[in-house]
């Protein structure tokens, strides 16, 4: 890699190409009027480390091409998983498309909430059926980017519990009631992960405690959970790292040790390529209690 690439700066707005969506949560409106600036398609053929939901607002948006294209007007939701092909942008026959948008690594317990029952190649879709349901999302999706965007400590678990109740109703207005649960040994194995975080358990050791071969427990857990428990722990390990940086006064290798690192080098070394900045930088810049 060249000095030149390895000096241009990261690309801070998530409405532009090059945006790494290397976070926990995002979020925000897109403004698409036809020959802006923003009047391009949305090409990710190999989906993105975590969950996009929008709503769209204004206008009218053209999702995929070809034999699997649709569109989406007003009081249309879409849920982009992990696996999903990204290939959206603005209708030919309209002049704009707004729509309102959450990116989002998933908590463990919220799976069933994001199966939606009615999909075009993976992604999930639902049309609000009056203007009040449509006002009531549309209130959602800007709580939620109003109070990640809050100067204050807990703005990103607040703007978390914000989204949740988002997909609560989406699973709400679906009629997903009888649809299948997660599999009680998948939320087992959250529960024993989560609870020891700073522990080394091993794949066969956690298939052997929820009575799962672990071959079986690996794909279940990836179909279920949407990422391998591998990726699943280490952002479980993040996000409460981010936390006792934010709340506590102890020395950053003291919260690697809690969170499952005993080597504080490479604690630094993975917080910084999952968050964007060293624990330290993330403790300077985090609002004071």
């Amino acid at each position: 890699m060249s000095t030149m690439q390895k000096d241009k700066p990261k690309q801070l707005n998530p409405l532009l190409p090059g945006y790494a969506f290397d976070v926990f949560l995002v979020s925000g409106m897109t403004p698409i009027e036809k020959n802006s600036a923003l009047d391009f398609v949305i090409d990710r053929p190999n989906g993105m480390k975590g969950y996009i939901i929008n709503l769209t607002v204004k206008g009218k948006g053209k999702i995929f091409s070809g034999e699997k294209e649709f569109t989406v007007e007003p009081g249309d939701l879409l849920l982009f998983p992990p696996e999903a092909v990204h290939y959206y942008g603005r209708a030919d026959d309209s002049d704009e498309w707004y729509h309102r948008w959450v990116y989002f690594r998933p908590r463990a317990y919220w799976a069933d909430w994001l199966k939606w029952p009615h999909e075009v190649e993976k992604v999930g879709r639902i049309t609000l059926p009056d203007s009040h349901l449509a006002d009531e999302f549309d209130s959602l999706f800007l709580g939620i980017e109003e109070t990640h965007k809050e100067i204050r400590p807990m703005s990103e678990q607040l703007a978390m519990n914000l989204l949740e109740r988002l997909l609560i109703r989406c699973y709400e207005i679906s009629s997903l009631a009888d649809h299948t649960p997660m599999d009680h040994r998948i939320l087992e194995a959250c529960q024993i992960l989560s609870a020891s975080l700073s522990a080394e358990i091993t794949i066969e050791a956690l298939a052997e405690q929820v009575f799962l071969s672990p071959s079986r427990l690996a794909h279940l857990f990836r179909e279920q959970v949407g990422v391998s428990i591998v990726r699943w722990r280490e952002d479980q390990r993040i996000i409460r790292a981010k936390l006792l940086l934010q709340t506590t006064p102890m020395p950053v290798a003291v919260i690697g040790q809690q969170v499952g690192y005993d080597d504080q080098l490479y604690f630094s070394r993975v917080f910084k390529k999952r968050v964007g900045v060293s624990p330290s930088e993330y403790r300077k810049n985090a609002s004071p209690l």
